[in-house]
């Protein structure tokens, strides 16, 4: 049998300083905010976190990042109300939690962390009224539903209602409602579809699943409203697209099906708005940018696309404004950050960009987060 760093080499495989004076606090309306950039670093076992500007964009490293997380960390996610952070540790078989400071960043082990996985934990979710995490077991093949203690954000593991995937499960989300739960099976380039039971946190496989894509798919995003589920497919360079039955789950492939991105598209978000598709493609170290049909789901390349970046992006998210798109860059152990064009999609690098992540990290996951101050 293969060792897993065997498996891992099959699966792939200074900033410029900051003014004291920046303010990384924003006003709107309805209350005031501050804005995280997280980063899980693959080969340090580390988690970098980031405050952001949120006029600017500009990053700046909160006091005591890097923090310690297990082995491989390949997965990190924020539950709804910013309180808690979860990072998947794959050669650990553990989920790392901390509680995140809402004024400054800064993070606190929770007790009783790390707590178990099963078999090589590759990706976390959490689904959006925050009682269940749920992580995807990348050699065990299965998800685990987890139940969040609202008031310290420990973890309970229910491996007794584990849900079988495919191989190599490696990517997780779910739909806005908290009905539909996604699986990315990376070596048998299928996605998987679950119902959840918010009562117990069950899955149950939807008729039809597994859903085939056209290649390795290596990750999965969904747009805000539920209705439209895009895989990103690292070995056909391209993003299969799906409509989502809003009663079933069930996914439908979009005319025109799948579109072309770039060399090892492995990842693959869409912007707060709906409006906008981004692949990473890994092999050819660009971001390939994408308007989405509103009315199909189906993608167009923006003019421009794709967009330079750094060596081997990871992954991407864009930040809750719609503002700034983030980036991880696996050999350049860094983090870019975008200026998105608000009207046309496109991007354009900042200047100090990119933001240096740990020592020979190697960046392989990133989210960003608003909390309400």
């Amino acid at each position: 049998m293969k060792s897993r760093w065997m498996r891992l080499a099959g699966i792939v495989l200074a900033a410029a300083a900051l003014v004291a004076a920046c303010d990384f606090t924003e006003k709107e309306e309805e209350g005031t905010y501050k804005y995280f950039v997280l980063v899980a670093n693959a080969a340090a076992g580390k988690l970098s976190v980031y405050s952001m500007n949120s006029s600017s964009g500009a990053l700046k490293e909160v006091t005591g990042s890097p923090y310690t997380v297990g082995a491989e960390p390949q997965s990190v996610a924020v539950d709804p109300t910013g309180q808690y952070v979860y990072v998947a540790n794959y050669f650990s078989d553990s989920i790392s939690a901390f509680a995140i400071d809402p004024a400054t960043g800064e993070l606190a082990t929770v007790t009783g962390s790390p707590f178990s996985a099963g078999f090589g934990p590759y990706a976390i979710t959490v689904e959006p009224t925050g009682k269940f995490a749920y992580v995807a077991n990348a050699d065990g093949g299965d998800v685990w539903p987890y139940l969040i203690d609202p008031d310290t954000g420990a973890l309970a593991p229910y491996s007794g209602l584990a849900a079988d995937s495919a191989v190599h499960p490696s990517s997780v989300v779910t739909d806005p409602a908290g009905q539909f739960l996604y699986v990315a099976n990376e070596y048998s380039g299928t996605v998987s579809a679950f119902a959840i039971d918010i009562a117990s946190g069950e899955l149950t496989a939807i008729a039809g699943s597994p859903f085939a894509t056209v290649g390795y798919v290596k990750t999965v995003a969904m747009d805000p409203e539920g209705r439209f589920l895009y895989a990103a497919n690292d070995t056909t360079r391209n993003v299969s697209a799906y409509t989502i039955d809003a009663a079933t789950g069930a996914l439908s492939v979009v005319p025109g099906s799948p579109f072309l991105a770039g060399h090892n598209a492995q990842s693959v978000t869409v912007d707060p708005t709906g409006a906008f598709a981004y692949v990473g493609n890994w092999g050819s170290s660009s971001i390939s940018a994408f308007a989405i049909n509103q009315d199909t789901g189906a993608l167009s390349s923006i003019s421009g696309s794709p967009f330079a970046g750094s060596a081997a992006p990871s992954a991407l998210a864009v930040d809750p404004q719609g503002k700034y798109l983030c980036v991880a860059n696996y050999w350049s152990d860094s983090v870019s950050v975008f200026a998105v064009n608000a009207a046309s999609g496109s991007l354009a690098e900042l200047a100090g960009s990119p933001y240096a992540a740990a020592e020979e990290g190697h960046p392989s996951a990133i989210a960003v987060i608003r909390i309400a101050q």
